[in-house]
């Protein structure tokens, strides 16, 4: 398969579920064409709700649909649905137990120039903390496939975060090892773990590349589903490992690195440091550039690697 985006494959998976299942229903707040969804508004016109540039009514239609039936899948700006419609997704979703599948699309800094109103590095911690809200971040659009297979068919609210552009796959199409809330190992090692979710997965398995041509062994832990967070995973990936790194496109509060710093100190005290984005606007750039100003790439990683246990 040709590397496509994590918010195509959503849409393809929808549409290939919509054929069967007319309760599922596609919103969208003037967001359809960001959120590759405009094959499904095109095939599926009965199932597909534009509400225009209103996050909040976004979710707020959503969860009253889903209210008398419908498995829902509003998708808007992941900046905009986790902080316009906070709200909603707290009280009409969450609080409310609604079956609501928010899709937020080029999140993280995907909106590279477009700057700090447009990025969403605040996403994970303020989703996580809301009770009864799963909080997904997929590494690979054939990981998203396998995610939103059980997705379409379940019943509990979740928030699913996925970049803009099409990235280079960590797993084969043929080969995705995936249990639904529990993290996936991409490598085993005994000097680093390296937590990381999302498009950061990537690159630290990169880096665990890098690294093992040095003589260093890495684990690599692939935490998609930051919530709910698999503690017994990164405990054992911990606890065979010297230390401990978490990457996330996020802000360096309340996001993977806390959870990670968390469990470790609670559990396997070992050194441990989170790699993210600062607490600043971001420089100007494309993702990539801005991953290569803070060192998340796979040499920034292996390199945090080699300073951690050479100290």
């Amino acid at each position: 398969m040709a590397n496509i985006a994590n918010k195509q494959m959503i849409c393809d998976v929808l549409m290939e579920a919509a054929q069967k299942d007319k309760d599922i229903v596609v919103l969208c707040s003037d967001s359809r064409g960001s959120a590759s969804a405009t094959p499904f508004a095109n095939a599926f016109p009965e199932q597909f709700v534009e509400v225009g540039i209103a996050e909040q009514d976004l979710v707020g239609i959503a969860a009253g649909m889903a209210r008398v039936g419908k498995r829902t899948f509003p998708m808007s700006p992941a900046c905009f649905i986790t902080a316009r419609s906070y709200e909603q997704c707290k009280v009409d979703v969450a609080y409310s137990h609604t079956n609501v599948k928010l899709v937020g699309i080029s999140g993280g800094v995907s909106y590279g120039a477009l700057g700090m109103s447009h990025h969403s590095a605040q996403d994970i911690a303020c989703m996580s903390s809301i009770p009864g809200m799963r909080v997904y971040l997929p590494s690979d659009c054939n990981q998203t496939r396998k995610l939103m297979e059980v997705l379409v068919k379940d019943n509990e609210p979740a928030y699913i975060r996925v970049g803009r552009n099409a990235v280079e796959p960590v797993y084969s199409e043929d080969n995705v090892p995936f249990e639904m809330d529990k993290a996936t190992w991409v490598c085993k090692g005994e000097d680093v773990a390296i937590v990381a979710c999302g498009e950061m997965v990537l690159y630290a398995k990169q880096a665990a590349e890098i690294l093992k041509k040095k003589g260093i062994s890495a684990t690599v832990l692939d935490m998609y589903c930051v919530k709910p967070f698999d503690k017994a995973a990164v405990i054992e990936a911990a606890k065979n490992a010297k230390a401990v790194i978490s990457v996330e496109e996020h802000s360096p509060f309340g996001g993977l690195g806390s959870m990670v710093a968390q469990t470790v100190s609670e559990n396997c005290p070992k050194k441990c440091v989170t790699m993210s984005l600062p607490d600043e606007p971001v420089i100007t750039g494309n993702s990539k550039e801005v991953f290569a100003y803070y060192k998340l790439t796979g040499e920034g990683i292996a390199a945090k690697a080699e300073e951690l246990l050479n100290d």
